[in-house]
């Protein structure tokens, strides 16, 4: 994980361990890490491979693209594709459950009545009918919908991240794309995904290395005690110490002439430098403040935990942030909670009443908004706006009147990056369990997704041994764009 607090790790990729930088400057402050960070960050986007990653087969640069940034609004546990964006209304009872489909703004399109802002919304978005995998396991299935690979690894419900792991689709873009120096370049609020504890698979960077990590708020923001974490200065560091540290680092750097690894301490200030930037950047601070925005448009998102993290995904695009993931996976403003994944077994709550009253309005509301505030903003055509879950729910209920795991075919929704809007594409058959036309896996999906904003999708990374993997084994899915 990104972050301005202080460092875990013991030493530096210039081999100064933190105990002989203290001891050359008598310094320990939070941003050493960071700075590390950076530099390391730099060294990579300069590095053969990360030119090579950048360019086509051929040697050429992908056209450049008018893509900025992505937000992906992550609906842990599995929508339901049957009483949301792909109804069967005439299919048996026991398949299309109680839920009644809208008309929407689109003639011939039709969403869940308890879905209506994304009803007058139809216009903006494209429904894909068709996703498909076969991994209906939550693990295996979200890291293969966030990083475009297969965990072959064994795994157990509380498996955690690993660095050996594919990196997930944002720390591949912090290593490739340009940031603003001010931003951090992948952001995930308000958590991970972590129902047992242990965050899941596929949500940081993986072999890339902690330079790539996103930076976690892992805070609620509709709480009034909403933390964006250590990016804020310490209350009991005024400005003027900050400064001073800045002042003392400049004096270390100058007397590192003199020292024996005078060229190490010489080649860390810049990335100092950029550390106290983010430490200190009004900018950094105004895009993780929520309450900047005005009670109404507070309210348009929804006062709930899902609703403001989708605010602050708006504020980060903004402000310049590459990629945004938004998890879904509380409830009631409480940590924890089953999210999407709605069996019905008991303790939980039945699967209908539960979407309707918990799971549908809020993401309704939220999706509304952000596409709304960025096409009212001017930011929808360069901002690719991604809502899915790692599968979909299966056609029939259980015993238990809920539904329970389906990857063989689900839906997710597309908006903006100047794509076809106010369609559907790919079908499924009558009770939304197989793709009857135009199948979409999420190698194909991840591959547009790199086309889209302009990094070849057969491009050639490096782990932290030098061995090679290509972005994603899939090609990109032209029918969507």
């Amino acid at each position: 994980m990104l972050c301005l607090s202080a460092g875990r790790g013991d030493g530096y990729c210039d081999g100064l361990t933190r105990r002989e930088l203290m001891r050359i400057g008598g310094v320990g402050f939070g941003a050493i890490t960071l700075s590390d960070l950076l530099r390391q960050q730099h060294a990579t986007a300069e590095s053969p491979s990360s030119q090579r990653a950048r360019a086509e087969p051929d040697g050429k640069r992908p056209a450049a693209s008018r893509v900025r940034s992505v937000v992906i609004l992550y609906l842990s546990g599995g929508p339901s594709q049957l009483d949301m964006w792909d109804m069967k209304p005439h299919a048996p009872r026991e398949i299309r459950g109680s839920f009644q489909p809208v008309s929407t703004n689109v003639p011939g399109i039709e969403v869940c009545e308890h879905m209506p802002r994304m009803a007058r919304l139809a216009d903006k978005y494209t429904i894909v009918r068709s996703m498909s995998h076969d991994e209906p396991d939550h693990i295996k299935g979200g890291y293969r919908v966030l990083t475009g690979g297969r965990l072959t690894r064994p795994i157990v419900q509380a498996s955690a991240m690993k660095r050996e792991d594919r990196p997930h689709i944002g720390s591949i873009l912090s290593k490739l794309r340009d940031a603003p120096p001010t931003m951090p370049p992948f952001v995930t609020v308000p958590e991970y995904v972590s129902p047992v504890g242990m965050p899941r698979p596929g949500q940081y960077a993986g072999f890339l290395g902690a330079t790539y990590d996103p930076y976690l708020i892992d805070s609620d923001p509709n709480l009034p005690d909403y933390s964006p974490g250590t990016l804020k200065p310490n209350r009991d560091v005024p400005p003027h110490r900050l400064q001073d540290r800045r002042a003392l680092l400049d004096l270390i750097e100058r007397q590192s002439r003199h020292l024996e690894q005078a060229t190490a301490v010489r080649n860390l200030n810049p990335y100092f430098t950029k550390a106290f930037g983010l430490v200190s950047s009004p900018a950094a601070q105004q895009a993780f403040d929520v309450t900047a925005e005005s009670a109404a448009t507070r309210d348009r998102y929804g006062r709930h935990i899902f609703g403001q993290s989708t605010l602050i995904a708006r504020r980060l695009v903004e402000a310049g942030v590459g990629l945004v993931q938004v998890n879904f996976i509380r409830h009631d403003n409480a940590k924890g909670g089953q999210g999407y994944d709605s069996h019905s077994v008991p303790p939980n709550p039945p699967h209908l009443p539960w979407a309707k009253t918990e799971l549908l309005p809020p993401t309704d509301n939220a999706f509304a908004a952000l596409v709304e505030d960025l096409a009212d903003r001017g930011l929808l055509d360069e901002t690719l706006v991604l809502m899915m879950g790692e599968f979909g729910r299966s056609p029939r209920f259980n015993k238990d009147g809920g539904r329970d795991h389906w990857s063989q075919c689900y839906s997710l929704v597309m908006a903006g990056a100047g794509l076809p809007s106010g369609r559907t594409y790919g079908s499924s058959d009558k009770i939304a369990s197989t793709p009857a036309s135009d199948p979409v896996s999420p190698e194909g999906l991840l591959a547009t997704l790199y086309h889209l904003i302009g990094v070849n999708p057969h491009a050639i990374v490096h782990d932290q041994e030098n061995r090679p993997y290509r972005l994603v084994e899939g090609d990109a899915v032209y029918g969507l764009m």
